[in-house]
């Protein structure tokens, strides 16, 4: 078990949360008008960097969504921070 560092509850167990996705990861713009190769890459390919990374969860059992810093190799959790703004 591991514990994720919800800024809203504390630590909680792993199996609360839900990976949301990759932070800086922008939707093309342009609606219908986007190409298939565009929309494929957006939806299905990532950035998968081994070592620190910055990734959006979300706590299922408040809802809420955070930024959580980690080590996608050694499991260290470096820091949970909210999105909301003027909240630290």
């Amino acid at each position: 078990m591991q514990l994720f560092p919800c800024p809203f509850c504390g630590p909680r167990d792993e199996t609360e949360f839900r990976y949301f996705g990759e932070v800086g990861k922008v939707r093309p713009a342009g609606g219908r008008a986007v190409s298939s190769a565009k929309w494929s890459r957006y939806l299905y390919f990532q950035h998968n960097a081994k070592g620190r990374v910055a990734e959006i969860w979300c706590h299922q059992t408040c809802g809420e969504l955070f930024l959580m810093e980690r080590d996608n190799v050694s499991h260290v959790v470096f820091s949970g921070s909210t999105l909301r703004a003027g909240e630290v």
